[in-house]
């Protein structure tokens, strides 16, 4: 069945969530954010879950471990926050666990007495790449009765939604 088709209610009386609280009368824009943030939630919801249950981790370690994966040499806890779009105090407290478990260290940066480097150590590395394999697993079922066709096609709206989004606000932010 084409998603198009599939009518707000039946999706609505499937859980409660976010697009539950669109009616049929609400403007289509409206009920089209309702069901994206619905969905985003569902699916971040379940990796959330699998991460607790299966790797007793939360979902905030595992940004910051795929972060630091992505640069071996390490990053400043400013990267990190940039990066994770969150808070420098958010990255010191999940860093302070981490180090404490062995799977990141802190190294100081010669140039600058005040700035370290916080990388994965070896255990660290081997604890994300399993969480890794598995987050992949997840997402590949979580989409997998989606059609090749209908997850390109989604792949693509959503990246135009992206860039049409981060130009209204570039040009709203000029105007300010």
């Amino acid at each position: 069945m084409i998603m198009n088709d599939i009518p707000a209610s039946a999706v609505a009386d499937a859980a409660p969530d976010l697009e539950s609280r669109a009616h049929s009368d609400d403007h289509f824009d409206t009920r089209l954010w309702l069901r994206l943030m619905a969905c985003t939630n569902l699916v971040e919801g379940e990796i959330r879950s699998r991460l607790r249950v299966e790797h007793t981790t939360t979902l905030p370690r595992f940004d910051l471990m795929a972060q630091l994966q992505r640069q071996p040499a390490g990053m400043k806890m400013s990267e990190l926050s940039r990066h994770l779009m969150v808070t420098n105090g958010n990255i010191t407290g999940i860093t302070d666990q981490l180090e404490k478990e062995g799977l990141v260290e802190r190294i100081k940066v010669l140039t600058d007495r005040r700035s370290s480097l916080i990388r994965l150590t070896p255990k660290g590395k081997r604890q994300f790449k399993k969480m890794a394999a598995s987050h992949e697993q997840w997402l590949q079922e979580m989409f997998a009765n989606l059609s090749e066709k209908a997850r390109s096609s989604l792949f693509e709206a959503l990246g135009e939604l992206k860039l049409i989004t981060r130009n209204n606000v570039a040009l709203a932010a000029r105007q300010s």
